[in-house]
């Protein structure tokens, strides 16, 4: 019996689909080199709509296949689900559909399978408690070495209003420290090499936990000193909660990456209380000046929304100040797509003409910075975990600070860490040369 996977998303989802991998691995499936399998699960997202339409789009061609081998088994789970109504939904518009779950009900895929194959009865499960346990000892089939990737938490209480993440996968939920700690022990002496924490606000960590010791920063440092050769990065901090603490504690260490997400989403005041982000542009500012005093190389990249609601010329404009003045690394950018459900939602909605000028203008601006930024790292060393191999004889593998380098090498040094002269750059991409230098 062979499975397939589509997984759509976020990093969490890209991770919780090593959890499905699992589950259907410890009912004797595997994993499908080609179009021939007997169970296809869809690992969906929504935090945008084109999202939506695109899943929706590849569920609709199963169609056919389903008609042809009646036998096979379709399962939608994950965030889209969640949406209130939208079980109902799918299986009215796609009634050849046999399970779905939602993002918090994940654990209960074998059981779904099985009473399918047993009972022949459909499954479908969607949220219905805003806090449900947390279900520690999971096990997964990961795919990434020399990577893994390791939730700290679940779940959101920010409630930004274009954002329907709280509303399907519930408020947030802290692991154990000691459990956190004791997984990532494991993945290290397994040989895993750099392990990314997640959690949809890391920063406030503990913050439910009736225990003010345990916090995002004692975290991290408790991480820091397990030993091995290793490295540690996280995902994604909320600007609001980002202290001066967890600052100091990245900086301290050499195992924390020098890397730091931090969405801002607009630079315009307005905007961000009318997105109910809890911060100021001054704040963010704030933020990033104590990053750059206590890690000069620390690499920073963002998210940024355009064209939300009631945003003016000179609401963007502010956005581009701020895109001017922090010279991110990185930035993943956007429209904004309206969510049902979400406050933003019912604001007035700006044309669409708009929304994609401002976009065009906002990238290009970015890629300025990028290029101008990878031009720096020319003549450089940098410490690299060699990740993957690529065509040609190639490798690729990320600096500390989190950028892709590409460099000549044999696949025996997947899951090393070696030293690379940086020797050009375009744009983004950075290309270079091992080296014994340091």
């Amino acid at each position: 019996m062979f499975y397939k996977i589509n997984t759509y998303g976020c990093q969490m989802n890209v991770h919780e689909s090593e959890r499905i991998a699992k589950s259907l691995e410890k009912l004797g499936y595997t994993l499908a080199n080609d179009d021939n399998y007997d169970i296809i699960v869809f690992n969906t997202c929504c935090i945008r709509d084109t999202a939506e339409q695109k899943i929706l789009g590849h569920i609709g061609k199963l169609k056919k296949i389903k008609k042809s081998n009646p036998k096979l088994i379709i399962a939608i789970v994950g965030c889209m689900t969640g949406q209130a109504g939208k079980a109902e939904e799918l299986l009215k518009k796609y009634p050849f559909i046999d399970i779905v779950l939602g993002a918090n009900n994940l654990e209960e895929l074998e059981y779904a399978i099985l009473n399918l194959q047993t009972r022949h009865k459909k499954t479908i499960l969607t949220p219905n408690d805003e806090k449900p346990e947390i279900i520690e000892n999971i096990e997964y089939s990961r795919t990434s070495m020399p990577n893994a990737w390791v939730n700290i938490m679940y779940g959101c209480n920010n409630f930004c209003t274009y954002c329907i993440v709280p509303f399907v996968r519930g408020r947030e939920r802290s692991r154990q420290p000691q459990a956190i700690i004791s997984e990532c022990e494991s993945l290290i002496k397994e040989g895993y090499k750099e392990i990314t924490l997640l959690g949809q606000n890391v920063n406030s960590y503990g913050n439910d936990l009736d225990d003010e010791n345990i916090n995002f920063a004692n975290l991290l440092e408790s991480l820091a000193q397990i030993p091995g050769d290793h490295r540690i990065r996280f995902m994604t901090s909320h600007p609001k909660d980002l202290n001066e603490k967890v600052i100091d504690i990245i900086a301290k260490y050499d195992t924390l990456c020098k890397n730091i997400h931090l969405p801002i989403q607009s630079g315009s005041n307005k905007i961000l209380k009318d997105m109910n982000r809890h911060y100021t542009r001054e704040n963010y500012l704030e933020i990033v000046k104590k990053i750059r005093e206590k890690m000069p190389l620390c690499g920073i990249t963002t998210d940024i929304m355009v064209g939300f609601p009631g945003e003016s010329e000179e609401d963007f404009n502010d956005t581009l100040d701020i895109v001017r003045q922090v010279k991110f690394s990185g930035a993943f950018t956007y429209i904004y797509s309206p969510r049902k459900g979400t406050k933003a939602s019912l604001m007035e909605q700006i044309p669409y003409e708009i929304k994609s000028k401002r976009i065009q203008k906002l990238i290009k601006e970015q890629n300025q910075i990028t290029k101008s930024l990878s031009k720096s790292y020319e003549g450089n060393v940098y410490r690299v975990l060699v990740e993957d191999t690529k065509e040609e004889g190639n490798l690729c593998g990320r600096t500390d600070c989190g950028r892709l380098v590409t460099f000549s090498g044999s696949s025996e040094l997947v899951g090393t860490f070696k030293n690379i002269l940086i020797t050009k750059s375009q744009s983004a991409s950075l290309f270079g040369r091992i080296t014994e230098e340091k």
